[in-house]
């Protein structure tokens, strides 16, 4: 595995320049989205997609100027607001490979209602949540997937909530394909954002990162390290129920969770409707 856990990552590879535009990232030194794009930078890269035929759609947080950096069709639209926008986008212009980028807050919290809409549906849209556990564009909040104790800007003495969590809200939503990775294993991310995006159906993309500005005692480089760790290897894909268990367990796994390849696809279904 390639790790990632030194000051400023340099997002450099397969696909760097087809794909990133002139505009620097906006994020902290450090910061594990460095990671992320250089993963996903890579993977369009090496999957061949032209410009032309992706989009990306974001909402509002650190993850959300991400379309501002690739070299694609983007919309940085309101907060909370990724999903159902890209499924619009998706529906008007099937063609293209679309995906949705928001973090813990955007997607989880002011855009949580939108999340199981788009599972049920099945539309073809990669979702990637950059979760790092906190509000970092705002100064670093109790988040939807905050860990309960931890003191924050908004919670000092502790974060009194129970945290949510996205694997096990997405396989209870009924998404076709669902997966986490670390922001610092590169190998990791791109393996599984490979297989998300060549799912036909919707794929959600649990994406675990420190917040090196707000966070230096929880969810830091070196604890996440520790704490993540590869989903078994006699996992199968298509158990459901063995990836909802499996979900629910304290330690941060890594992999795909679940995958059923053989349900249609939103798409699918308007194409039957229209032929018949």
């Amino acid at each position: 595995m390639t790790y990632i856990s030194d000051a400023l990552v340099k997002v450099r590879g397969e696909g760097f320049l087809d794909y990133r535009t002139r505009e620097l990232p906006t994020w902290c030194p450090g910061c594990g989205y460095f990671g992320i794009a250089h993963a996903l930078l890579q993977v369009v890269g090496a999957l061949g997609l032209r410009n032309e035929e992706m989009c990306v759609v974001s909402g509002i947080g650190c993850a959300g100027r991400f379309p501002i950096f690739m070299k694609v069709y983007g919309f940085h639209t309101l907060h909370g607001r990724a999903v159902p926008i890209s499924s619009g986008v998706k529906l008007a212009s099937p063609e293209l490979t679309v995906f949705a980028i928001g973090g813990d807050g955007d997607i989880l919290g002011i855009g949580g209602g939108h999340l199981p809409h788009i599972a049920r549906k099945n539309i073809d849209v990669t979702l990637f949540l950059f979760d790092n556990s906190i509000y970092g564009l705002t100064k670093g909040q109790s988040s939807p997937t905050t860990p309960m104790g931890n003191a924050t800007g908004s919670h000092p003495r502790g974060n009194p909530d129970t945290p949510l969590n996205p694997v096990a809200l997405a396989l209870s939503y009924g998404a076709s394909f669902v997966a986490r990775g670390f922001a610092g294993d590169v190998d990791g991310m791109k393996s599984i954002m490979h297989q998300a995006i060549n799912h036909k159906g919707f794929s959600f993309l649990h994406l675990v990162s420190p917040c090196v500005t707000f966070d230096k005692e929880n969810y830091t480089w070196k604890r996440l390290s520790e704490l993540v760790m590869p989903l078994p290897h006699t996992h199968a894909t298509d158990d459901h129920e063995a990836a909802l268990r499996l979900a629910r367990d304290e330690r941060i796994m890594t992999g795909v969770f679940y995958q059923d390849s053989l349900r249609p696809s939103y798409i699918d279904h308007l194409e039957a409707q229209r032929q018949g």
